[in-house]
């Protein structure tokens, strides 16, 4: 079996007022894409959300291959906030998934100082966010016809 080729990925984080144009349709493009077709999602994925986020992306080049929005405290929880986790079709099963949380979770750390970090999982991720010490702290609850809980990463 040949083994699958290591796949150079370059991790930018930037506050949505340093996103170029083009970035931002990446992004816009990959989360409509996954939420909106792949899973069958219909909702406003434009919230006013983006704006007072940090957006944290995997390049490969000219492809965005992995994101996530990184949310400071009160904006959708008391606790600081990973959201709109998200890997491109073409990237799925090779690990890129594990690292964009890694790095999500260090790039909280980072900007918002070592705290606990509450997410909004599909309920069918719950042992891809344990994998990262995430904890269920909800009951399963519906959101755009998908079961979710909420999780929580405690410091």
């Amino acid at each position: 079996m040949e083994e699958s080729k290591k796949i150079d990925i370059k991790w930018i984080c930037k506050p949505f007022s340093l996103l170029t144009p083009l970035e931002l349709y990446k992004i816009m493009q990959l989360r409509n894409a996954v939420f909106g077709v792949e899973q069958n999602c219909v909702y406003l994925d434009a919230d006013d959300k983006d704006q007072v986020s940090f957006h944290f992306c995997g390049w490969q080049n000219n492809i965005l291959a992995a994101y996530t929005r990184l949310m400071p405290a009160n904006i959708d929880y008391p606790e600081i906030s990973i959201g709109r986790v998200v890997t491109n079709i073409h990237y799925r099963k090779n690990g890129i998934g594990k690292l964009l949380m890694q790095h999500s979770i260090e790039q909280c750390f980072s900007l918002f100082g070592r705290q606990s970090i509450k997410i909004g999982a599909q309920l069918y991720l719950k042992k891809f966010y344990e994998s990262f010490e995430f904890q269920q702290v909800s009951d399963i609850y519906l959101e755009d016809g998908i079961e979710h809980i909420k999780m929580q990463y405690l410091v």
